[in-house]
């Protein structure tokens, strides 16, 4: 699956616990990357100063499922459960 132009879920939705550039402390869940553009796309993408941990992400349709809400809907989901402390029962 390729990412969806204008998405940005993966932008906003996860924590990113490492440093990066302009976010040295990293980034909290539901807030915007610095470097998301006003259409969501990353400035930093193709640059050797993007994340390890962004670069390693890789879209596929159990993460973003067929719409960017979708996405964002999944993602949030999956902070949250792996939230350290966090208790994840299913069904």
């Amino acid at each position: 699956m390729d990412c969806r132009v204008g998405c940005g879920a993966c932008c906003i939705a996860p924590s990113i616990s490492s440093a990066l550039p302009g976010m040295p402390h990293g980034k909290p869940a539901g807030v915007r990357c610095v470097h998301l553009t006003k259409d969501n796309r990353c400035q930093l993408f193709g640059k050797p100063e993007r994340p390890a941990v962004c670069n390693q992400l890789r879209p596929s349709e159990d993460m973003c499922g067929h719409s960017a809400h979708d996405a964002f809907v999944r993602l949030t989901f999956l902070e949250r459960a792996t939230r350290p402390g966090t208790k994840c029962e299913l069904g």
